[in-house]
């Protein structure tokens, strides 16, 4: 069992820690237990219920109401939410619910049907990315185990891996892409899903894969002269340093230029060095590949 913080319970479900709290003394779905030195924590059960609570108060559901239901009516009234988001944001709680009791088969089988309905780049942009960011922060804090990570992790990289496989398009442009992740940076999902984004629109791509020493980046480019170098951050090491890895990578790529996305990105607040630019989401990721 999982031990949340009751700011993992802000993260995941953005509810603010002080309503919560509020939430807390007036109702009775949350029992948060406390440490020895009297700090609250959640259980998984916790958790559940907030993300179920949550989503039905943002659609329109007064606290007091929710609080007198049983779980099974919770759960028929999410399962009847009929706007668009919130059954997005329905499925991605379910993911993290399904994550937190190590249910893999049942975190596939969500995957693979939502697939099935929506293809791969709608599930990575309306489910996946958003469930990333919202379990990101418990994996930088050591809240979930690392088994968790592991398992589901590995699960959507094999969607990512069938799907690039499997991309078939008429589109042609002579552009070519390099991809790669810089040393201290595991993470290879976002990267993978824009290797597939790239695939899908035509684009020729070198994918070299996560924890690459700036020097073997800049020997393929070197040899291969691609038009665009791209990385994708999600959560570096400790010993990273984002500022020195930019001003490195302005001088050996040699004029070529670097697209850097993702979170640690989007913080960095010091000028880009020439030839290197910043993407602070997704959907200008998106506008971005389309100029090319």
């Amino acid at each position: 069992m999982n031990a949340f913080t009751i700011k993992d319970l802000e993260n995941l479900s953005g509810i603010k820690a002080h309503t919560i709290r509020i939430w807390e003394q007036r109702y009775h779905f949350l029992k948060p237990r406390r440490t020895d030195t009297n700090i609250r924590y959640y259980s998984n059960d916790e958790l559940k219920t907030i993300l179920n609570i949550s989503l039905l108060n943002k659609y329109g559901y007064k606290i007091s109401h929710i609080d007198k239901m049983q779980p099974e009516e919770i759960r028929s009234r999410i399962l009847s939410l009929g706007d668009a988001q919130a059954m997005q944001e329905r499925i991605v709680n379910e993911l993290v619910q399904e994550m937190v009791e190590l249910e893999i088969e049942k975190f596939e089988k969500i995957l693979t049907n939502y697939i099935a309905q929506k293809g791969i780049e709608r599930t990575v942009m309306q489910i996946l990315f958003p469930f990333l960011e919202k379990i990101g922060i418990l994996w930088l804090t050591g809240h979930i185990n690392p088994a968790q990570e592991h398992l589901v992790t590995n699960i959507i990289r094999q969607k990512l891996v069938v799907a690039i496989e499997g991309c078939v398009t008429h589109l042609d442009r002579d552009k070519t892409v390099l991809l790669f992740l810089p040393e201290g940076e595991h993470h290879e999902l976002g990267l993978l899903f824009m290797y597939f984004m790239l695939k899908n629109r035509g684009l020729k791509t070198l994918y070299l894969g996560a924890n690459v020493p700036l020097k073997d980046v800049a020997y393929v480019a070197s040899l291969k002269k691609p038009d665009l170098i791209f990385t994708h951050l999600t959560a570096t090491t400790s010993g990273f340093n984002m500022e020195r890895m930019l001003n490195n990578a302005s001088v050996q790529f040699n004029g070529i230029p670097m697209v850097i996305s993702g979170a640690p990105a989007q913080q960095y607040n010091r000028a880009l060095p020439s030839g290197i630019s910043v993407k602070k989401s997704l959907q200008e990721v998106i506008d971005y590949l389309g100029t090319l």
